[in-house]
């Protein structure tokens, strides 16, 4: 498997909104904003977040619980969506069976994002995008804003503040960059 980066501008996180629209839009605003692997994401049903401010989810990788407030923009998105609370979220055109709802698979979603990716002009950029992107753009973006790395790495479920900061792409180049804004 390759590793993937996080998208670091924001520019570039709003050039990948303007990418996309619709549930797939609605599937890279949600994995920037709860950090959460796409395997879990995709998951999720509309009764799962409907009308609520928080979900609990018992992640698939390491069967822990999290729990994950909605911030307003995502309320907003959510709202707009149709169908039944036993419809999955990021719902895939083909049914399941017996007409049930059935959600996309890992392989869409990274087709979607690479898609996406492609069309706002930001994939050389980046370098490699995948699923995983999203969750280490969500971890970026809060170290970028000044969240202590120990909250990120407790949220991220890892044993030390390094494995985080690896994970989220810091770079040598940030850590120097870093030094420079020191003025005695």
């Amino acid at each position: 498997m390759n590793k993937v980066e996080p998208i670091r501008e924001t520019r570039d996180i709003e050039a990948m909104k303007k990418a996309l629209a619709g549930r797939n839009k609605l599937m890279f605003i949600m994995g920037v904003s709860f950090g959460l692997r796409i395997s879990d994401l995709l998951t999720l049903k509309l009764g799962d977040l409907r009308g609520k401010d928080f979900f609990i989810i018992g992640e698939e990788k390491t069967k822990k619980k999290r729990k994950i407030t909605l911030s307003d923009a995502v309320k907003e998105e959510i709202a707009k969506l149709d169908g039944a609370d036993s419809d999955y979220v990021f719902q895939s055109r083909q049914g399941g069976p017996n007409g049930t709802s059935k959600a996309i698979s890992r392989v869409q979603a990274y087709r979607v994002l690479n898609a996406a990716a492609k069309r706002a002009g930001i994939l050389d950029k980046i370098g490699s995008i995948g699923c995983h992107s999203l969750r280490k753009t969500f971890g970026y973006q809060l170290h970028k804003k000044g969240v202590d790395i120990t909250r990120i790495m407790a949220i991220f479920g890892h044993s030390s503040p390094e494995i985080t900061l690896a994970y989220i792409g810091i770079t040598d180049e940030e850590i120097s960059d870093a030094y420079l804004m020191i003025e005695v």
